[in-house]
């Protein structure tokens, strides 16, 4: 059951691209929907998994894999459309290879290796999406719609920041021996 909500988020992946990289003109409910699925199928499917004793570190690397192209293809469509900083879905893509290289191969781990900034970012990441979503749905006046753009710009420069600071700060760690 945990696998099936978290094929949901795969399957919301291409669609959520594509209507925010159309900037979902004249409004739309989608960008909102396809968000509002994803957080739920993330929120849920861990939750599943404890809870019928099925979690597992492939899952966990399942799960992760998801969120992390969700986020990125979200956020590549978004920067394509000008609504967050183009360098923001580079950094995720470099912080996630960073975290599964480092975690599978430099410290020979059987389970993806967190860290806390990069957990935060994991979830900070929906925000400027979130932000976009509302932005884009129908019934916002105009007025709105531009606050709540500068503050998707706002968010993902914070988010620009913060990934590189959890690269910066995962490439310090990789260097100190990890305890067994």
């Amino acid at each position: 059951m945990a696998h099936l909500l978290t094929t949901v988020r795969l399957f919301v992946v291409v669609p959520s691209a594509l209507v925010i990289a159309g900037g979902a003109p004249g409004g739309s409910i989608l960008p909102a929907l396809f968000v509002a699925v994803a957080i739920a199928t993330d929120y849920f499917d861990g939750m599943v998994a404890r809870a019928r004793g099925t979690a597992s570190p492939a899952g966990m690397l399942f799960d992760h894999t998801s969120d992390f192209l969700f986020v990125t293809a979200s956020l590549a469509a978004a920067a394509a459309a000008g609504a967050v900083p183009f360098v923001l879905p580079v950094l995720i893509a470099v912080a996630f290879t960073q975290y599964v290289v480092d975690s599978y191969f430099l410290h020979r781990h059987r389970a993806l290796r967190m860290s806390r900034l990069g957990r935060l970012n994991g979830i900070f990441y929906f925000v400027p999406l979130v932000v976009l979503g509302l932005a884009w749905l129908p019934p916002v006046p105009e007025g709105a719609r531009a606050l709540l753009m500068s503050l998707a710009q706002v968010v993902g420069w914070a988010l620009v920041l913060s990934t590189l600071a959890s690269i910066v700060d995962r490439a310090l760690a990789a260097r100190d021996p990890m305890p067994p």
